[in-house]
C-alpha cells in the first residue's frame, strides 16, 4: 500500500518503529506534578507527557521520580493507546490473520500477555477485524476459528482493552462485554 505524506498514520506505521524513531515523531513535554512522593516530588520535572505530532495520540507518566522511567511508561503507554484507537483497513473476503495476531493464536485461543511486547501491536490487529464485523464478536472470532467465549476472555486480560472495546460496541448501539 502507498502512503501519501498527507495520510493519517495507522497503527502499522507507528508500532513498527523501535523506541528512538517513535519518539523522534513526539513532541515530549517534561514537567511537575503534585502528589506523594517526597520532599523532592515538586522540585524536578520528572512527568513526562508524549504527544505523536501525525495522529495527535498522547499519553503521560509520573509515577515515578526519575524522568526516565517515566518517559517509558510514557512511550509503553503511548503504543497501547495507538492501537487502541489507529485503524488499518481489513478485507473479510479471504481473511487470514496477520502476523501480528496470528502470534497470539495458539491451541484454539489467544494467548499473549499484556505486558508482551508484541501486545499493543496484536490487539491492534484484533480491533480491526472487530471493526471490519462491526463489533461483533462471534463474527470476528468466526474468522479467527475460536469461540466467542475465547476472545471475549482475551479482551478482558487488560482493563484498558476492555474499556476501549466497551466504548466502540456502545457507540454503535451493542451492548457492553462483562469483565
Amino acid at each position: 500500500m502507498v502512503r501519501t505524506p498527507d495520510a493519517a498514520p495507522t497503527w502499522r506505521d507507528l508500532l513498527a518503529l523501535d523506541d528512538g524513531a517513535l519518539l523522534a515523531q513526539c513532541e515530549v513535554d517534561r514537567f511537575r506534578v503534585s502528589g506523594p512522593g517526597g520532599q523532592k516530588r515538586n522540585k524536578t520535572d520528572s512527568a513526562v507527557r508524549l504527544r505523536h505530532r501525525a495522529s495527535g495520540v498522547e499519553a503521560q507518566a509520573f509515577e515515578s521520580r526519575s524522568q526516565h522511567e517515566n518517559r517509558a511508561r510514557a512511550l509503553r503507554r503511548l503504543r497501547r493507546t495507538v492501537a487502541l484507537t489507529l485503524r488499518a483497513p481489513v478485507t473479510l473476503d479471504g481473511y487470514t490473520p496477520p502476523p501480528e495476531l496470528a502470534v497470539a493464536l495458539a491451541h484454539g485461543r489467544l494467548e499473549l500477555g499484556a505486558r508482551d511486547a508484541r501486545f499493543p501491536a496484536a490487539i491492534a490487529a484484533l480491533f480491526d477485524l472487530l471493526e471490519a464485523n462491526g463489533w461483533r464478536i462471534s463474527d470476528a472470532a468466526a474468522e479467527l476459528g475460536l469461540s466467542t467465549a475465547a476472545l471475549g476472555r482475551f479482551l478482558e486480560t487488560d482493563l484498558a482493552v476492555l474499556r476501549a472495546a466497551n466504548e466502540r460496541r456502545q457507540a454503535l448501539g451493542l451492548r457492553p462485554l462483562r469483565a
